[in-house]
């Protein structure tokens, strides 16, 4: 079977525990945090600043946030820490120079605001570059926002649909978690280790399958069963065990 088609079951390897020699990269929402109705309310615990922290320290700096978050919305959710990170999926990375908003996304994210209206706990989450449209609040809304988006896609050329758990997101081509992983491994700090994926979402899919091109270990956190990842944790309280772990 194609790795890209492997069945998770139940039987599925945990982890390894994390060694010294590994490049570590984890997704947040739903790996690394639980999701939140709101995900502008969620915050990192100190105990998982904490093991990151620790990990940072064991792995010399070669362990890098991989998320759909904004790079800003990372250093909120974990401040005080702030740690090597790639945000929208790709988009954004440490290095990067400030880039300007879409304006034909503000326009669009009016639109969509216009739409949510009807449906309360549903929402528009305006990353500047991208736009993401969630409803875990309002699950009645879903195909709903999926028929908005795939209409607004058609006045965004360049752009594309990026399905998610409850959230469809307009973003930029040409950018994914499997080709930021790639470019990371690249740098000094990554070279030469075993990387080491952990995420739970469809956008995780490309970094899975970057890794194990890569001969590493990738990790889908969660009970979705079509994945090319090779092991898996339930849920982040198990993420946050098996960090903790040492080897």
């Amino acid at each position: 079977m194609d790795n890209d088609d492997r069945n998770i079951d139940a039987d599925i390897l945990r982890p390894p525990v994390i060694s010294a020699e590994c490049a570590l990269f984890l997704d947040v929402d739903g790996c690394l945090l639980e999701f939140a109705d709101d995900p502008a309310t969620v915050r990192a615990p100190p105990r998982v600043i904490a093991a990151l922290d620790a990990l940072t320290r064991r792995l010399d700096g070669a362990l890098a946030l991989v998320s759909g978050r904004t790079l800003a919305a990372l250093d909120t959710i974990f401040a005080p820490a702030r740690y090597d990170a790639v945000g929208l999926h790709g988009l954004e990375h440490r290095s990067d120079h400030p880039q300007a908003s879409d304006p034909r996304l503000a326009l669009i994210a009016e639109a969509a605001r216009s739409v949510i209206d009807a449906w309360p706990g549903a929402l528009v989450e305006d990353k500047g570059r991208s736009l993401a449209l969630h409803w875990r609040a309002a699950p009645a809304a879903g195909a709903a926002i999926r028929e908005f988006a795939v209409q607004a896609l058609e006045e965004l050329p360049g752009y594309r649909l990026e399905p998610g758990n409850q959230v469809v997101e307009l973003r930029p081509q040409g950018a994914d978690k499997g080709s930021a992983i790639r470019e990371l491994m690249a740098t000094p700090r990554f070279a030469g280790r075993m990387p080491v994926f952990a995420g739970d979402d469809l956008t995780d899919e490309a970094g899975f399958a970057t890794v194990n091109e890569m001969d590493g270990i990738s990790v889908l956190v969660g009970e979705r069963l079509l994945s090319a990842a090779t092991h898996r944790l339930a849920d982040p309280s198990a993420v946050l065990a098996w960090l903790e772990e040492s080897p």
